[in-house]
This record gives C-alpha cells, structure tokens and sequence, in this order.
C-alpha cells in the first residue's frame, strides 16, 4: 500500500480514538452531546479529519472506494460541517457517532492490519 495511504489511515484511526476519548468514563447520551459546544466541536473537527482524509485517499487511489463504505458520504460530511455549518443537525452527527463510526473504524483497522 502506498504509505501516503497509510498515513491517512492512520489520521483516521486516530481521530475514531480521539471521538472515543471524549465520552470516555461516561456512557454515550445524545442530550449531553446536544448541550456541550465544545463536546459537539471537537467532534466535528474529528468528522472533518476523517473526511479530508478519505478524501484524499480517493484522489491517490480511487479504488479504495471498494474498501471504505460511504466514502463519498464521509467526503460530503466533511465539506457539510466545514462549508455549512449552520445546517449541521445534532441529531445527524449523533446517529454517525452510534451507528457508522463503528463500522468505519472496523474497515480502517482491517486495512490498516494488512499492511503492518
């Protein structure tokens, strides 16, 4: 794999862990998330790491498209949070956070496991 890939893979790994880190010792609960700004940032700066990186991927190897569900959903997410930030709907980054971060970082780790 190209080790420019690579790196991108891993700036993905690492904002899934930084997601991760700021609901540590503490379950998950939308209406926390709702109420704190600085909560709510950080994680769209993380979903707009994510999607630069995906992004960029493509550019390199348009292929990976196969290996990386929605990717071209992640791309949009990334140019939603950075171009219209006042349409973000809480509710959206929510169901990303519960329901497909999870299965991004099982492709991402599994690609990343295959070129170590």
């Amino acid at each position: 794999m190209d080790e420019r890939i690579l790196k991108w893979l891993y700036d993905i790994h690492f904002a899934f862990e930084e997601i991760e880190s700021y609901f540590e010792n503490t379950e998950k609960h939308f209406f926390e998330y709702r109420k704190n700004t600085m909560l709510k940032r950080a994680v769209e700066r993380d979903l707009e790491i994510i999607g630069e990186a995906v992004n960029r991927i493509l550019k390199r190897d348009p292929n990976f498209e196969k290996f990386i569900s929605n990717a071209k959903a992640i791309i949009g997410l990334r140019n939603q949070v950075i171009h219209a930030y006042d349409n973000i709907s809480d509710e959206n980054i929510w169901s990303i956070i519960i329901n497909h971060i999870p299965k991004l970082r099982k492709e991402v780790e599994s690609l990343i496991a295959e070129n170590k």
